[in-house]
């Protein structure tokens, strides 16, 4: 490619990717008779089109592939296209043309042409006058045979690496936005902030009302003046509540415009998975036909790209697990070909995705050995499980049931990293199986990230957040309806025994009297927990643990209230798999002496480096936060007994951040030290207005004097 076209090659990448998609889905209508001949005359304009474009951009290869599959299209009839090997020929120039797309995305000056595949086109071209014939069959690639592993991974992997678009050089051209629901977001966010702005006055007659009171406090007879004051309160009240209302639903029209730029077509995702599965099922010598359906089905983008991964390791496990070699499958009464049906469909809320395969199935068998032999289970338990709890075995952390390791898959990251992801995004993962027929999962997720909604919970004097859409009954527990039986809590529950998930007792909390049970399911499993009592519900926003630890393997986030406060956020996955009692470390037997926690928040890393090694080598257990919003993330995963942090942050400095943490009831007494470079007198009194402990510079840092402050103010 000539170095003066480097520009344009964003705008032929997108292009190219726009009809190479188009040409995807006219192919399969090829060899329908009612939609045959538009779609060749559609897919003929796309080919040709490609070529011109391949041309101007002098990628030579690309241009004479475009031109050998337009051949073969303008000397066939439409009818002849159904000829037995003719679509999977095209589709295969279709997956070829995106690669090399990939290709030049990725930097590539003009990728060349499969060779192989430009010779069957051209032997596949009729003679004058004649019908085209069923194309001819190519041999196998050099070096694909399954055996030999390092052959077979390398095109395995190169076909995965196709599937992911290239970095694009600078000046890209970005997906189209809608300038109308710009328009409508910008004029809606000016509405906002006019509402927002129109709270000032409340505050000040709110002001103006507070002196009035201040002043009939030396009345002798206030009643008349209570009584001015109290109407004068309700009417506010009134129209606060007014205020309150149209700024919701101005805020809730904004969201939707705003998700709703999100929102893009899975048509791309689709195809590509297609491609993904139509190379590996080549490079690992199997014959698999893709459908997909619901390409017009939209899904925000931020949920997409969670989902890459695990819709990846879907497409591997079925033509890689599921789909049976052609000979088995001739053996088993089957079609050579195996049949892979991704499919989209949005219902409500939700986006539900489906890869379903033809292939030899899920042996429950096979699953419970490996399950017993793992220890997941013991053989007791594994003879009464029930079909769909055998299959959830599955999802459990590291099972497989695999034994050849390969690049392919078998590495024991499996279907746990499939249920974490779609977890994450708030939707569930279910799997059907039925040996020698198929296997099918789905993912269910919102079409949409949002706030979501939690059920905040109290478990003695912890406050933790649950998804409300986990849960679907709540029961009034007696004490004498709680039974121990071999370490498992069980609740009478009408005439069944109900194992629960005792959180107090896990978080060494003393637990109410008469507990509240409460039943859901996530995932097609159910659960169930015991809280001392539901606070509320809340709509929050949930941000993923910066770390784990041993205290937190109960917990998949932290919810930020409305407040700002956070509080952990409890998993369903866990809970539901029962993997509770290894969760949370046993209590020890004997008193062992705590080391003092210390959060240290500073934005700069060299700084932040510094100090902690300075704390830890005083004995102290540190754990760092680069800004405010991530101090409070942290925490809310566990517990710290003093707070060190700088004032000069980005977002939320150190004095709103001490300010903040003053206003919860948690954190009212939590040690905080503040260590800035400000000395200006001014600046230390409004670090300990805001609630600051003790107030230190950088300038004359005294690493005794900051040891001795956090443990005096520890108490310890």
């Amino acid at each position: 490619m000539d170095a003066e076209f480097a520009d344009l090659v964003p705008l032929f990448v997108e292009e190219s990717r726009e009809r190479l998609e188009k040409l995807a889905l006219r192919v399969p209508r090829l060899a329908l008779a009612a939609q045959a001949a538009p779609a060749l005359a559609e897919a003929k304009r796309e080919l040709h089109t490609l070529k011109g474009a391949g041309r101007m951009m002098r990628l030579a290869g690309f241009a004479e592939l475009c031109h050998a599959a337009e051949e073969l299209l303008q000397a066939a009839r439409p009818g002849a296209l159904a000829t037995v090997g003719m679509i999977p020929l095209l589709t295969r120039v279709a997956d070829a043309l995106a690669a090399m797309v990939d290709e030049v995305a990725r930097g590539a000056a003009d990728p060349p042409a499969d060779p192989e595949l430009l010779a069957i086109l051209a032997l596949s071209l009729p003679p004058a006058g004649a019908a085209a014939p069923a194309p001819a069959v190519a041999p196998e690639p050099a070096g694909a045979d399954p055996s030999a592993a390092g052959a077979s991974n390398q095109i395995a992997g190169a076909a995965e690496r196709s599937l992911r678009p290239g970095p694009v050089p600078a000046g890209a051209v970005g997906a189209r936005v809608d300038t109308q629901a710009l328009d409508a977001v910008a004029e809606r966010a000016t509405e906002v902030r006019i509402m927002a702005l129109a709270a000032r006055q409340a505050v000040v007659r709110l002001d103006e009302l507070a002196r009035l009171a201040e002043h009939g406090m030396r009345e002798p007879q206030p009643a008349q003046l209570l009584a001015v004051l109290a109407a004068m309160l309700r009417r506010m009240a009134v129209d606060l509540e007014r205020g309150q209302r149209r700024l919701i639903r101005a805020a809730d029209e904004q969201l939707e415009q705003m998700l709703a730029l999100q929102l893009q077509p899975l048509r791309g995702s689709l195809l590509a998975l297609a491609r993904y599965a139509r190379e590996l099922a080549r490079s690992l010598k199997r014959e698999v036909e893709v459908e997909i359906e619901g390409e017009q089905t939209r899904l925000d983008r931020r949920i997409l790209r969670e989902l890459d991964e695990a819709l990846l390791h879907l497409v591997r496990n079925a033509v890689d697990h599921g789909i049976e070699a052609p000979e088995v499958r001739e053996a088993r009464g089957k079609p050579r070909a195996g049949r892979l049906r991704i499919r989209a469909v949005a219902a409500g809320r939700k986006v539900s995705i489906a890869i379903a395969d033809d292939g030899g199935g899920i042996d429950p068998r096979q699953v419970l050995q490996q399950a017993v032999q793992t220890g997941l289970v013991d053989a007791a338990a594994a003879a009464a499980l029930p079909h769909e709890q055998v299959l959830r075995l599955l999802f459990s952390p590291g099972f497989s049931t695999r034994r050849r390791v390969s690049e392919t898959s078998g590495r024991g990251v499996g279907l746990d990293a499939v249920a974490a992801a779609v977890n994450r995004v708030g939707g569930e993962v279910f799997l059907g199986s039925e040996p020698r027929r198929g296997t099918t999962v789905t993912l269910e997720v919102p079409f949409a990230r949002r706030g979501e909604s939690m059920l905040l919970v109290r478990v003695g004097k912890l406050r933790l957040a649950l998804p409300a859409a986990a849960v679907l009954r709540a029961t009034r527990l007696a004490p004498e309806a709680v039974v121990e039986r071999d370490g498992q809590s069980l609740a009478v529950v009408g005439d069944q025994l109900v194992p629960f998930v005792p959180l107090a007792q896990l978080y060494g909390q003393p637990a109410a009297a008469r507990q509240l049970l409460l039943q859901g399911a996530a995932s097609g499993q159910p659960i169930a927990v015991a809280v001392d009592e539901v606070l509320e519900e809340q709509e929050v926003m949930v941000r993923p643990l910066t770390r784990k630890v041993a205290t937190d393997r109960l917990l998949e986030g932290v919810a930020l209230l409305a407040s700002g406060e956070p509080v952990g956020v409890l998993s369903p996955s866990i809970l539901a798999r029962h993997e509770y009692s290894s969760a949370l470390p046993a209590a020890a037997g004997k008193a062992v002496v705590q080391r003092l926690r210390v959060l240290l928040v500073d934005d700069s890393l060299v700084t932040r480096e510094m100090e902690r090694r300075l704390l830890e080598d005083a004995g102290f257990e540190v754990a760092g936060a680069a800004d405010a919003a991530e101090a409070l993330s942290r925490l809310g995963e566990g517990r710290f007994d003093c707070l060190v942090t700088d004032i000069e942050m980005a977002g939320m400095d150190g004095f709103e951040l001490t300010s903040q943490l003053r206003g919860m009831e948690q954190f009212a007494h939590l040690p905080i030290v503040v260590v800035s470079t400000r000395e200006r007198p001014e600046d230390r009194l409004r670090g300990l207005k805001a609630g600051a402990d003790a107030y230190l510079t950088k300038q004359g840092l005294d690493a005794g004097e900051l040891i001795h402050l956090v443990r005096r103010l520890s108490g310890r």
